[in-house]
């Protein structure tokens, strides 16, 4: 039996939990109840002995016993784990107890029989019907027992000192039981269903505030993690402001909270049937104007007649900026298709002048004082043809048709043809440290067009100086797990102010006499049409770095 008591558990912690708690309040009630009605007792018996009341040592005895099980019973409470096998145990000792004071208190006219009431109640609500049921069965039997004893002549001799008659008709032996009996039964039914009733009772309840507590968790963390602003009035007044209210308008709760919304947003208004979103200007709290959409609308709440109203509103700051840059990119997207159409009308009379001052100076018909004027004109020709075909390549941009590009014969070929033209320092020197097998995913003429750009830069930088470029490509993974080429420029030539750093990609911005200033800002978008980038540092006097990367398929 103790291997039982002390088996591991069959129920979950919280039903355990239950089972001690009422358990420990079982063992209280107990001792309490049973030295309340004995100390009563033994205090009123009146001088003719009217009640039955067994001698005090026995009640000292008795008292003691169920002082010393009820001690037990709590300390083994610690250990046991089969709590509904130990609950039974317990009600049967109750059972017993309670039939050993009915036999020494006078048994059919034991004012004591009243008590078999608490093991059944206690087993009712404990271990439910099946707990009450039980407990009202051996209450039944002990007590049938008892009336059979005194029936046959089994009482302790001192009850003859009391206006004790044993019952000696069976008929009111049977009369006794069955009343008994039936109100025991009748008792553990309705003590059952009273606890099945709480139990439901318990479980909807913590199950309905359970829910309440997820809701009320969910409309908090949506009140503070929307991104809208939520500010809540009664008459006019705030009594809530979120998270986002505070970080649009720059106010603390605290500084708003009871206020009427118009003191510090005044701009806001309040119609009484206002279903549609509106616009205002309002100023926040470090005085910085901002446009700002908001809404408001009643709340009826149920069982008040105050009137609470809800404002939502969000900063149109960043949107008001976007519809800026859309209508300004749209402008520029006109202007660059009408520059794009003069540039194509440009192209055939330039051609045609730079063919007819290329036919004359072949002719030889031109005087010796007017050759420097026919070379100019030959010159900037060309020049302007050359911008031409840049700006047409920058304003309408070519989707690239990606192939493997071996990368070391490429950047062998632009270096060799840089080194044969008038741009190359005379004592410049060229580093290429590019494996020989590797190879980018590109469109081999706009990255033959990229890497020209970036060499042809560093070759203006070096001008005047003697210096170096060094070329340098690897394959890296990036955070995101992702494979590019990486390949990097570098120079230690002029550099580039840090004045003019972040102006170097914008579209004719240049320091070269002769330069279109297109010529980075195609690049960046030749690599930013490839899904890479490039970054151009530099450092004055020191020299300049371009990093450009090209993803991998």
């Amino acid at each position: 039996m103790l291997e039982k008591l002390i088996a591991k558990p069959v129920e979950d912690e919280k039903t355990a939990t239950l089972f001690k708690k009422q358990l420990h309040l079982m063992l209280f009630l107990r001792v309490v109840l049973l030295t309340l009605l004995l100390g009563i007792n033994v205090l009123l018996q009146s001088s003719d002995k009217n009640i039955i009341t067994p001698p005090l040592n026995y009640i000292i005895v008795f008292v003691g016993v169920v002082y010393l099980f009820t001690i037990a019973s709590a300390l083994i409470l610690n250990f046991i784990r089969r709590y509904s096998t130990f609950t039974y145990i317990q009600l049967l000792m109750d059972v017993l107890l309670i039939s050993i004071l009915l036999f020494y208190s006078g048994g059919s006219q034991s004012i004591f029989a009243i008590l078999y009431l608490f093991p059944i109640i206690a087993g009712g609500i404990i271990l439910s019907r099946r707990g009450g049921l039980a407990a009202a069965a051996a209450s039944t039997l002990a007590y049938g027992f008892i009336l059979y004893l005194e029936y046959f002549g089994y009482h302790p001799q001192y009850l003859d000192d009391f206006w004790y008659i044993p019952l000696q008709d069976i008929r009111s032996i049977l009369n006794f039981f069955s009343i008994h009996g039936l109100v025991f039964f009748i008792t553990a039914i309705l003590s059952s269903l009273l606890s099945e009733r709480l139990r439901r009772t318990e479980k909807e309840l913590i199950s309905t505030t359970l829910k309440y507590d997820q809701l009320s968790e969910l409309y908090k963390k949506i009140f503070d993690d929307i991104p809208s602003g939520i500010i809540v009035l009664n008459q006019k007044n705030i009594i809530s402001f979120n998270p986002s209210s505070e970080h649009i308008t720059g106010f603390r709760f605290n500084e708003v909270v009871g206020k009427n919304i118009n003191l510090p947003f005044p701009g806001i208004k309040l119609d009484a049937e206002m279903n549609f979103r509106s616009e205002v200007e309002i100023t926040t709290k470090d005085r910085k104007k901002i446009p700002i959409g908001y809404s408001a609308a009643r709340l009826n709440m149920p069982g008040t007649d105050d009137d609470f109203r809800i404002v939502t509103l969000q900063d149109l700051s960043r949107t008001k900026e976007m519809e800026r840059k859309i209508i300004q990119a749209e402008k520029m997207a006109t202007i660059g298709e009408m520059s794009a159409g003069i540039a194509h009308e440009l192209r055939n009379p330039l051609a045609a002048i730079s063919g007819a001052a290329e036919l004359i100076d072949a002719s030889g018909d031109i005087k010796p004082q007017n050759q420097g004027l026919m070379n100019i004109i030959t010159r900037e020709c060309n020049r302007l043809q050359n911008s031409i075909n840049d700006f047409l390549t920058f304003s309408k941009p070519l989707e690239p048709e990606k192939e493997w590009v071996p990368l070391l014969p490429l950047v062998q070929e632009l270096i060799q043809l840089l080194q044969h033209t008038e741009d190359w320092p005379e004592n410049c020197k060229s580093f290429i440290e590019i494996p020989e097998k590797m190879a980018c995913w590109a469109d081999p003429e706009q990255i033959r067009q990229v890497l020209l750009n970036i060499f042809h830069n560093s070759c203006v930088a070096l001008r005047d100086r003697t210096g170096e470029i060094r070329i340098r490509a690897e394959e890296v993974t990036d955070d995101s797990g992702i494979d590019k080429t990486f390949i990097t420029v570098s120079d230690n030539g002029a550099g580039i102010p840090d004045l003019i750093i972040e102006k170097i990609y914008e579209p004719f911005f240049t320091t070269h006499e002769n330069g279109t200033g297109l010529g980075l800002s195609i690049a960046r978008q030749i690599a930013t049409t490839h899904g890479g980038g490039i970054i151009i540092s530099s450092v004055e006097h020191q020299g300049t770095t371009a990093e450009i990367w090209l993803p991998l398929p």
